[in-house]
């Protein structure tokens, strides 16, 4: 089967939901990266150690720019979660090209600390899910997480992701303990299925 140069694909830049707006980076947004980074340093870190890459603004700039660039050429859609109505800067999330050939792709997500709660996760990724079903064409979207972080798996749980299993020992966290991940997947049958539930109207 042949593949689709990755730079022909059209992948909107804007996702926008009920109360959050999803896009591509862009140069500016470092300002905003780094407030949320400060705001939730301690609590990100046991689960995502690079918020210590994060020291000045301009390290979040750099990161914003590169990720611009990135989607770009279609290696990796890394965006930011703002919230709709206020344009504040929520967390990020994004689609993480594993293989083109399945294609198979990964989804990863965090929150600055005090936009938790509130749903802004679960409508952020059925916003991306639909975007690598739908116009990525997957066959397969994953997402994993460290076995101790309830929060992430509860949010993989409740929109329907399957866990798949759990590996042990294979990565360790900030501290050098080694830990077990968590590994969940949704097929395009699956999604499907999800679909219906997450736009009960149609498109949504």
């Amino acid at each position: 089967m042949s593949v689709i140069d990755p730079i022909l694909r059209d992948v909107p830049s804007e996702l926008l939901g009920d109360r959050v707006r999803v896009r591509s980076y862009r140069a500016g947004d470092g300002a905003a990266l780094f407030e949320a980074v400060v705001e939730s340093r301690e609590h990100l870190r046991p689960w995502m150690p690079w918020v210590d890459s994060h020291r000045q603004v301009e390290d979040s700039e750099v990161f914003a720019r590169r990720a611009a660039a990135r989607w770009l050429a279609r290696e990796d859609f890394c965006c930011g979660i703002w919230d709709r109505q206020t344009d504040r800067y929520l967390g990020s999330s994004g689609l993480h090209v594993r293989d083109w050939d399945v294609p198979e792709l990964e989804v990863g997500y965090w929150l600055r600390s005090s936009a938790e709660g509130h749903g802004y996760v679960s409508e952020t990724v059925r916003l991306l899910a639909r975007v690598a079903f739908e116009t990525l064409g997957a066959n397969r979207l994953f997402l994993r997480c460290d076995a101790l972080n309830d929060r992430s798996a509860a949010v993989a749980r409740r929109l329907g992701f399957v866990q798949e299993g759990t590996f042990r020992h294979d990565s360790r966290d900030p501290s050098g303990s080694l830990r077990d991940t968590l590994f969940f997947a949704m097929l395009p049958d699956d999604y499907a299925k999800l679909r219906r539930e997450w736009w009960p109207g149609g498109d949504g």
